[in-house]
Protein backbone atom coordinates (compact mmCIF):
# COMPACT_ATOMS: atom_id res chain seq x y z
CA UNK A 1 0.00 0.00 0.00
CA UNK A 2 1.23 3.77 -0.72
CA UNK A 3 1.87 6.06 2.25
CA UNK A 4 0.63 9.40 1.33
CA UNK A 5 4.50 11.08 0.89
CA UNK A 6 4.34 8.49 -2.14
CA UNK A 7 0.32 8.78 -3.18
CA UNK A 8 1.33 13.04 -3.18
CA UNK A 9 4.11 12.28 -5.61
CA UNK A 10 2.28 10.17 -7.79
CA UNK A 11 -0.36 13.18 -7.65
CA UNK A 12 2.48 15.79 -8.68
CA UNK A 13 3.76 13.75 -11.71
CA UNK A 14 0.21 13.80 -12.68
CA UNK A 15 -0.19 17.25 -12.57
CA UNK A 16 3.30 17.60 -14.30
CA UNK A 17 1.90 15.77 -17.08
CA UNK A 18 -1.35 17.49 -17.66
CA UNK A 19 0.92 20.90 -17.33
CA UNK A 20 3.22 19.22 -19.96
CA UNK A 21 0.14 19.03 -22.73
CA UNK A 22 -0.78 15.22 -21.69
CA UNK A 23 -4.84 14.95 -21.76
CA UNK A 24 -6.53 14.63 -18.00
CA UNK A 25 -6.99 11.17 -18.77
CA UNK A 26 -3.31 10.42 -19.87
CA UNK A 27 -1.81 12.31 -16.90
CA UNK A 28 -3.68 10.42 -14.35
CA UNK A 29 -3.71 6.55 -15.99
CA UNK A 30 0.27 7.32 -16.58
CA UNK A 31 1.06 8.43 -13.01
CA UNK A 32 0.23 5.06 -11.46
CA UNK A 33 -0.19 2.48 -14.45
CA UNK A 34 3.43 1.05 -13.46
CA UNK A 35 2.09 0.02 -9.92
CA UNK A 36 0.80 -2.45 -12.54
CA UNK A 37 3.15 -3.27 -14.91
CA UNK A 38 2.06 -0.82 -17.30
CA UNK A 39 4.93 1.00 -19.01
CA UNK A 40 4.23 5.06 -19.38
CA UNK A 41 4.51 5.18 -23.37
CA UNK A 42 1.84 2.17 -22.89
CA UNK A 43 -0.22 4.14 -20.93
CA UNK A 44 -0.61 7.14 -22.23
CA UNK A 45 -1.79 5.32 -25.13
CA UNK A 46 -4.09 3.47 -23.24
CA UNK A 47 -5.76 6.53 -22.40
CA UNK A 48 -5.49 9.11 -25.25
CA UNK A 49 -8.75 8.70 -26.22
CA UNK A 50 -10.79 9.35 -23.05
CA UNK A 51 -8.82 12.70 -22.53
CA UNK A 52 -11.93 15.96 -22.90
CA UNK A 53 -14.51 13.88 -21.79
CA UNK A 54 -13.43 11.00 -23.97
CA UNK A 55 -12.81 11.85 -27.15
CA UNK A 56 -13.08 15.96 -26.71
CA UNK A 57 -16.88 15.07 -26.50
CA UNK A 58 -17.02 16.54 -22.97
CA UNK A 59 -18.98 13.49 -21.88
CA UNK A 60 -17.88 11.39 -18.66
CA UNK A 61 -14.12 13.66 -17.28
CA UNK A 62 -10.96 12.06 -18.23
CA UNK A 63 -9.62 11.83 -15.31
CA UNK A 64 -12.59 10.21 -14.01
CA UNK A 65 -12.37 7.61 -16.93
CA UNK A 66 -8.60 7.16 -15.93
CA UNK A 67 -9.81 6.40 -12.04
CA UNK A 68 -12.22 4.07 -12.79
CA UNK A 69 -9.68 2.33 -15.20
CA UNK A 70 -7.01 2.07 -12.29
CA UNK A 71 -9.38 0.76 -9.90
CA UNK A 72 -10.31 -1.75 -12.60
CA UNK A 73 -6.35 -2.82 -12.54
CA UNK A 74 -6.61 -2.47 -8.76
CA UNK A 75 -9.99 -4.47 -7.99
CA UNK A 76 -11.23 -5.86 -11.11
CA UNK A 77 -11.67 -9.44 -12.21
CA UNK A 78 -10.43 -11.30 -15.50
CA UNK A 79 -12.35 -14.10 -14.70
CA UNK A 80 -15.53 -15.46 -16.91
CA UNK A 81 -18.79 -15.23 -14.79
CA UNK A 82 -17.25 -14.03 -11.35
CA UNK A 83 -20.00 -11.97 -10.45
CA UNK A 84 -19.22 -11.26 -6.82
CA UNK A 85 -15.78 -9.75 -8.35
CA UNK A 86 -17.68 -7.91 -10.69
CA UNK A 87 -19.87 -6.63 -7.90
CA UNK A 88 -16.73 -5.55 -5.41
CA UNK A 89 -15.34 -3.89 -8.37
CA UNK A 90 -18.42 -1.95 -9.23
CA UNK A 91 -18.88 -0.87 -5.33
CA UNK A 92 -15.37 0.28 -5.52
CA UNK A 93 -15.89 2.37 -8.90
CA UNK A 94 -19.30 3.63 -7.82
CA UNK A 95 -17.40 4.79 -4.46
CA UNK A 96 -14.74 6.65 -6.28
CA UNK A 97 -17.44 8.28 -7.94
CA UNK A 98 -19.27 9.38 -5.31
CA UNK A 99 -16.14 11.19 -3.43
CA UNK A 100 -15.24 12.74 -6.77
CA UNK A 101 -18.64 14.12 -7.08
CA UNK A 102 -17.93 15.56 -3.60
CA UNK A 103 -15.48 16.91 -4.17
CA UNK A 104 -16.28 18.61 -7.92
CA UNK A 105 -19.96 19.90 -7.39
CA UNK A 106 -21.70 16.38 -7.88
CA UNK A 107 -20.80 15.97 -11.44
CA UNK A 108 -18.55 13.55 -13.09
CA UNK A 109 -19.58 15.14 -16.48
CA UNK A 110 -16.73 17.36 -18.31
CA UNK A 111 -18.98 19.49 -19.76
CA UNK A 112 -20.57 20.45 -16.25
CA UNK A 113 -17.38 20.76 -14.28
CA UNK A 114 -16.27 23.15 -17.20
CA UNK A 115 -19.70 25.28 -16.87
CA UNK A 116 -19.37 25.55 -13.04
CA UNK A 117 -17.18 28.85 -12.03
CA UNK A 118 -16.38 27.58 -8.30
CA UNK A 119 -15.38 24.17 -9.52
CA UNK A 120 -11.43 23.79 -9.32
CA UNK A 121 -9.10 23.62 -12.48
CA UNK A 122 -8.62 20.52 -14.86
CA UNK A 123 -5.00 20.45 -13.22
CA UNK A 124 -6.80 19.96 -9.60
CA UNK A 125 -9.18 17.40 -11.22
CA UNK A 126 -6.60 15.53 -12.06
CA UNK A 127 -5.10 15.36 -8.97
CA UNK A 128 -8.00 14.60 -7.12
CA UNK A 129 -8.79 11.93 -9.46
CA UNK A 130 -5.55 10.40 -8.92
CA UNK A 131 -5.27 10.99 -4.96
CA UNK A 132 -8.52 8.90 -5.16
CA UNK A 133 -7.24 6.13 -7.66
CA UNK A 134 -4.60 5.64 -5.47
CA UNK A 135 -6.01 5.70 -1.69
CA UNK A 136 -6.57 2.00 -1.32
CA UNK A 137 -2.87 0.61 -3.49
Amino acid sequence: MLNSQEIEQRVLQARTLHKSGFNCSQAVFAAAADLYGIPQEQALRLAASFGGGIGGTRSVCGAVCAMCMLEGLRSGSSTPGDLKAKQANYAQVQQLLEQFKQQHGGSVICAELLQNPHNPSCNDKVANATRLALQNT
